[in-house]
């Protein structure tokens, strides 16, 4: 009697765990680059991780930007050219990388409050009904400077 009862005993943590939460999905490395242009919208990256359940991701929204689209740069005739993307899948367990030249969002007019702060909340919603919120760092076009008054030219007094 002593064995049966030892091996239920033994076997007790391994059930338990099998009882633990399910694995979630995720958002990481979310960045937005600035477009050096406020008339042209901004695109923002990030990786989105699958949680233990494939799930699908539907838009992207925030109070930092005037309007928020997924987008996906493809190469048609010889062409690269960027389409609207409605939605996502994301795979049980995998990730799907929004990068340069790839998939990626489109953002219109960045709120000036969010540009002097480097960072803006973004939510991504779920086809499961989750909403992940997830602080974006804000990067500056490339060579752009703050501007500074140019100096003043004294030689004519």
């Amino acid at each position: 009697m002593r064995g049966p009862l030892a091996l239920i005993a033994l076997a007790a943590p391994l059930a338990l765990t099998a009882c633990g939460d399910p694995a979630p999905t995720y958002i990481d490395q979310a960045w937005v680059r600035l477009s050096p242009n406020k008339d042209r919208p901004s695109a923002g990256y990030f990786v989105a991780h699958g949680g233990d359940s494939a799930t699908r991701l539907r838009g992207v929204l925030t109070d930092y930007a005037l309007k928020v689209e997924m987008h996906e740069s493809v190469e048609e005739n010889g062409v690269m050219t960027m389409k609207p993307i409605n939605s996502v899948d994301i795979p049980a367990k995998g990730t799907v990388t929004f990068a340069p030249g790839g998939k990626h969002l489109m953002l219109w007019g960045v709120n000036d409050t969010a540009i002097s702060r480097g960072k803006m909340q973004l939510t991504f919603l779920l086809d499961n009904g989750d909403r992940l919120l997830v602080d974006a760092v804000i990067r500056k076009p490339e060579g752009a400077t703050t501007a500074t008054p140019a100096p003043s030219d004294n030689s004519a007094n």
